[in-house]
């Protein structure tokens, strides 16, 4: 297909294209003159993951760049992909110059198999040590309440991660995880609610 014909079977406007392409993000199409070349549903299907980095993921674009380079790296670097995925996700936390030493307790007492340098640990660390600046450190029952929630959570996920090649888990990972964190922060605080007008007047606890 014609540039022209990439561009409305994607969505993404010609002269992003063009940038891409100078950019190296989109690989170069099959020459057939000096200023033409054609495409095919590979770049469609390259400009669609770009896209839901930048539009869903809100990434920039040295963030897309990093992304890409691991799924171009084959259906062995899927780990890592999937990774990397979640590295450039927002919100970012610049590594700081202690460990996060919360954070890493944590993750050991769980018995979780995680990437120690991974900036959710750096997330984590820094929540955590917000929650302690203000006098409301968590107690060993929320956090453990908290991650089996999590890992409740985590396993729908991952369940239904399509593992065929590394692009489609990024792009899966991208837009699931950006889509649906804000649905399960709604459920939560849903959840709340629905626990403190179900619980009766004397205290003993939510109705079933």
């Amino acid at each position: 297909m014609k540039m022209s014909e990439l561009s409305r079977a994607s969505g993404v406007p010609v002269a992003t294209i063009k940038f891409y392409l100078r950019e190296r993000l989109l690989p170069a199409g099959r020459a057939t003159a000096a200023t033409q070349a054609q495409y095919d549903d590979e770049h469609v299907a390259r400009l669609r993951l770009i896209r839901a980095l930048v539009d869903v993921g809100g990434l920039p674009l040295s963030a897309v760049r990093d992304v890409l380079t691991v799924v171009d790296a084959g259906a062995a670097a899927l780990p890592a992909a999937v990774g990397t995925a979640h590295d450039a996700l927002p919100p970012r936390v610049a590594p700081g110059a202690e460990p996060p030493r919360r954070a890493l307790a944590v993750l050991e007492q769980l018995r979780w198999n995680v990437d120690p340098g991974s900036s959710s640990v750096r997330q984590l660390e820094a929540a955590l040590a917000a929650v302690e600046a203000v006098g409301l450190p968590p107690t060993t029952e929320r956090l453990d309440a908290y991650a089996r929630a999590a890992l409740e959570v985590a396993e729908v996920d991952v369940k239904d991660v399509p593992r065929a090649t590394p692009a489609d888990a990024v792009q899966y990972i991208v837009i699931g995880t950006v889509l649906y964190e804000p649905v399960l922060l709604a459920l939560r605080r849903l959840a709340q609610q629905h626990v403190f007008t179900s619980a009766p007047a004397d205290d003993e606890g939510p109705r079933p």
